[in-house]
């Protein structure tokens, strides 16, 4: 038996949220227009104009939703931690706030699999878990990080659509194999990263030299000091 969907703020954007996903599991998602979705919120095509552009969009405010759902269960990493299991629960606690809506989610993913246009969203969402396990994602290495697991994501939410087991073995199997993995290659591209900027930055220090030196060879001479009369020896008087 499928739990019943969690009950959220009845605002306008929930409403049309909840509306895409009900029709998302009798219906495939291409077939479903703007204007199903605004009547099945008991709504309008100006009014849903106001707060969605696309159907696109609307995915993307659930995905966002489900980050608010994980972000507000998630308190800082247990101390001594490895960051690699802190991501593990993060991950499992976003199934779990899905696992309402898998009907729907399996549908739409059968549709239209993972669209180009959900790229944007979805790595902002990731993005957001890798913080709430203390991961950083700045920099180069963050941006590794947040393409990594958004690669990995898609494939642990493919195999948890398709897990029957009420344990979800197979899915944490997937997530804690993906996860290893991941963990030794950015090890590797962090390892790599620093010496790329340990060489640049010594070639930025060699360059400032060089430039340094060039500066100093081509400065003028500088001009000869005034005698303390003002006048310069070749206009003091000759001798009789």
């Amino acid at each position: 038996m499928s739990e019943a969907p969690p009950a959220y703020p009845d605002t306008y954007r929930d409403r049309i949220i909840d509306a895409a996903l009900r029709l998302a599991i009798s219906r495939p998602w291409s077939e479903i227009s703007l204007r199903d979705i605004a009547e099945a919120a008991n709504s309008d095509l100006v009014e849903l104009r106001a707060s969605f552009s696309s159907k696109a969009d609307i995915l993307a405010a659930f995905t966002r939703r489900i980050d608010d759902e994980v972000l507000a269960q998630s308190g800082h990493p247990e101390k001594g931690q490895l960051l690699r299991d802190a991501l593990f629960e993060v991950i499992m606690r976003r199934l779990d706030a899905l696992q309402p809506h898998r009907v729907a989610i399996r549908s739409i993913i059968a549709d239209i699999g993972f669209s180009p246009e959900l790229i944007r969203p979805t790595l902002a969402s990731q993005a957001w878990m890798l913080q709430a396990a203390g991961i950083n994602t700045d920099g180069i290495r963050g941006n590794l990080r947040v393409a990594g697991l958004a690669a990995l994501y898609a494939s642990v939410l493919r195999t948890w659509l398709k897990d029957d087991d009420p344990g979800l073995a197979h899915t944490m199997a997937v997530l804690d194999r993906g996860l290893r993995r991941g963990e030794s290659s950015l090890a590797t591209l962090d390892s790599a990263v620093s010496t790329v900027r340990r060489m640049g930055k010594a070639f930025r220090s060699a360059l400032r030299e060089g430039r340094n030196a060039i500066a100093t060879k081509e400065s003028p001479p500088p001009e000869p000091e005034p005698s303390p009369s003002g006048s310069t020896l070749s206009s003091q008087p000759e001798p009789h």
